[in-house]
């Protein structure tokens, strides 16, 4: 995909949250206007106003940061069958067998990561789609820890990001496990060789750019590997990891 047709994303992966003022007085203190007969207690605002002024604070919230993880290249593509949310229907692995290429993406609805890069994963999937490429994308965050990221509002987001691609709820976190996924987003390309199954030929990122390091999502990295498997060309095998949130994983319960 070319880089003139990026579109950045405005999201970032830190947030300020503004802590009330330290000089804020409680709406007890007003109370005493209402009484003409009453003089009204200034020593308490003398007191703050005098007092050293306390250092501005902020409230930073990071995205944990992952890195997925080395997967074998060459790997056969694992079978799945997952529900989509959006419709209902059920999904396997062998429903994209005539594809000569398949295109898998752990991502969720909440992640900035993935929020980073969301209309472009949208626009690079139409492209490729109608070049004969394949695209499904997984979500499999515990809904336990996680309750923004559940089927109802996959259902939301894939409406109102118009995935053109089918977006399946891995509730039992069992097919992100055998895919390897850690963290989203993360991109697994699948190559066919006849009839041969699907077998891994590229694992990496979207491109360089990240919530907060201002460089233009052009999607370079994955469009690059996506042209060089649809033509049947070799993939470099040295490949960059994406970065992303991690996976949230079902809480442990002890007996």
């Amino acid at each position: 995909m070319a880089a003139s047709t990026a579109i950045t994303v405005a999201y970032g992966a830190s947030y300020l949250v503004p802590l009330p003022s330290a000089f804020a007085i409680s709406s007890r203190r007003f109370s005493s206007l209402s009484s003409p007969n009453k003089i009204l207690d200034l020593s308490y605002l003398r007191r703050r106003v005098n007092a050293p002024s306390p250092t501005p604070r902020r409230v930073v919230v990071r995205a944990a940061r992952t890195e997925s993880r080395e997967v074998k290249l060459g790997a056969r593509a694992p079978d799945f069958e997952l529900p989509e949310p959006l419709t209902g229907n059920l999904w396997r692995l062998d429903d994209f067998e005539l594809y000569p290429c398949l295109l898998v993406m752990f991502i969720c609805n909440h992640c900035p990561f993935v929020v980073h890069l969301k209309k472009d994963i949208v626009k690079l999937s139409n492209f490729y789609m109608q070049k004969g490429l394949a695209v499904v994308a997984i979500s499999s965050n515990s809904v336990v820890t996680h309750p923004q990221d559940g089927p109802e509002f996959m259902a939301e987001d894939a409406k109102k990001f118009k995935y053109p691609f089918p977006y399946l709820y891995d509730e039992s976190q069992e097919v992100a496990r055998e895919f390897g996924a850690v963290c989203t987003p993360e991109f697994f390309l699948y190559k066919k060789n006849g009839r041969r199954p699907y077998e891994l030929v590229y694992h990496g990122q979207f491109d360089d750019s990240r919530p907060s390091n201002n460089i233009p999502v052009n999607g370079r990295d994955l469009s690059l590997a996506i042209d060089l498997a649809l033509s049947c060309q070799p993939i470099p095998s040295n490949q960059k990891p994406s970065v992303g949130c991690s996976i949230k994983w079902h809480p442990v319960t002890e007996s």
